[in-house]
């Protein structure tokens, strides 16, 4: 559970090191860069330590499967909260298709 919590963590600061720019596009090119390492840097704090914790208990393919559906969750809140975009129906279906990855990644064959 600590792992999860650490991912989540990761990924909202991910999510805003690499896409909350799009609300500054009147802002240089270098600053938005220069902002979004600095965000990126707390990613990295949790990103390493959940990663570290986590395998073991999980496999390091199982780790980026759920780190991918985790930054697919944190990314359709962000995109609706803060891009104000909508999610469309064929994002959906992607995003099932994810889901299908998680089945096969975590089922013990």
């Amino acid at each position: 559970m600590k792992t999860i919590l650490l991912l989540v963590i990761s990924n909202i600061f991910m999510t805003f090191a690499w896409y909350g720019h799009l609300r500054f596009k009147h802002k240089a090119l270098w600053v938005v860069i220069l902002v979004s390492w600095m965000i990126a840097f707390f990613e990295y704090c949790f990103q390493v330590p959940a990663n570290r914790i986590g395998h073991g208990v999980f496999t390091a393919a199982q780790l980026k499967v759920m780190q991918e559906v985790i930054t697919l969750v944190v990314f359709c809140v962000f995109s609706v909260l803060y891009l104000h975009e909508e999610i469309k129906w064929n994002y959906w279906v992607g995003f099932l298709f994810l889901v299908g990855a998680v089945f096969f990644v975590f089922k013990k064959w």
